[in-house]
């Protein structure tokens, strides 16, 4: 399944899109990737109770080295890069 992208023009404050997108990439997401789950997950909630555990990739962590390959990996071929709205959830 696809999703049409659309660019949008979002004003932000400098300092807290800086601090969204180091907190992002701690679980591996873009800052896009991380908006795009929170207005799903708000929308699903219909509410703006955004009460999520999610568990930040640290450099002590197993997954840590795989996070760091899939970074590199996604330099060197961004053509291989898949968005969270194009997964299989099934």
């Amino acid at each position: 399944m696809t999703f049409e992208k659309v660019r949008t023009n979002v004003y932000l404050d400098k300092n807290l899109k800086e601090q969204a997108k180091e907190f992002f990439k701690q679980y591996g997401l873009s800052l896009s990737d991380g908006l795009n789950f929170l207005l799903k997950k708000t929308l699903e909630k219909r509410e703006f109770d955004l009460d999520m555990e999610i568990e930040p990739i640290l450099p002590g962590d197993p997954d840590y080295e795989l996070l760091q390959k899939a970074r590199k990996h996604f330099k060197e071929h961004p053509e291989d890069y898949v968005t969270l709205d194009e997964v299989n959830w099934d």
